[in-house]
């Protein structure tokens, strides 16, 4: 554990290190995956046009790729999201933050909601799916019935953020999340964590992945003045 709490290789193990800009450039998400083997972090978040390019400059690497679906909004229709996952799979996507329809679960349609994640999964052939619930637009019920709803599906993990929706990953929603689980299901913290003492606070409070584009200063303890550093919403 003090090797977490001091940053180092073991705590960059749980960072996604991200990069999620829209008017980010090739040459930003080149630098994204240098970064990411630099530093050890478990993957590189990105979106599906820049999945080839990661997979291709991570291809002797241990970093895994992940990318979004149906990203940012959730709002996309079920046969949409299957296909954006499913072309994500093809071109070599590793795991996959996949946004839940936020409409449908306040409008108390879980059912829709289940079916769709169970589609995603499904598409997934066993690799990696993570649930963005988006806890900043939901009340702490609606967080449970999401978090069930994720769990209900088989997906890997219930992801608080997109970064997106003004608000990001709190202590007091890890620890809900916590302890609506009932299975190995993971939690993954996203949105404002730019310092060790947040990311600590988010593994403490029940996190097991963090979602940021501050990895580098996390790990170091020093500000990155990367470009994919700069101005990002996570």
């Amino acid at each position: 554990m003090s090797d977490i709490t001091q940053g180092g290789p073991e705590l960059a193990k749980k960072i996604d290190h991200t990069l999620l800009k829209p008017e980010a450039r090739a040459k930003d998400y080149e630098r994204l995956c240098n970064e990411a083997m630099a530093h050890g972090f478990f993957s590189v978040c990105v979106p599906p046009t820049y999945v080839p390019l990661a997979r291709k400059l991570l291809r002797n690497s241990e970093v895994k790729v992940c990318t979004v679906i149906g990203f940012p909004h959730g709002l996309n229709d079920s046969p949409t999201k299957v296909f954006e996952l499913q072309r994500a799979f093809d071109c070599g996507a590793d795991e996959f933050d996949v946004v839940m329809n936020i409409s449908a679960l306040k409008s108390g349609d879980e059912r829709a909601v289940r079916n769709e994640l169970s589609s995603l999964v499904k598409a997934a052939q066993g690799k990696t799916v993570k649930v963005i619930i988006e806890t900043s637009l939901l009340t702490d019920e609606e967080k449970v019935k999401a978090c069930q709803a994720a769990e209900d599906s088989g997906a890997h993990f219930v992801k608080t953020s997109t970064g997106f929706a003004g608000g990001g990953a709190t202590v007091a929603d890890i620890q809900l999340l916590k302890k609506t689980i009932h299975t190995k299901m993971q939690i993954k913290a996203s949105g404002g964590i730019r310092d060790l003492a947040t990311a600590l606070a988010m593994l403490e409070a029940g996190a097991t992945r963090l979602g940021t584009s501050q990895g580098i200063a996390i790990v170091s303890g020093e500000p990155s003045t990367s470009p994919s550093q700069e101005k990002s919403v996570y």
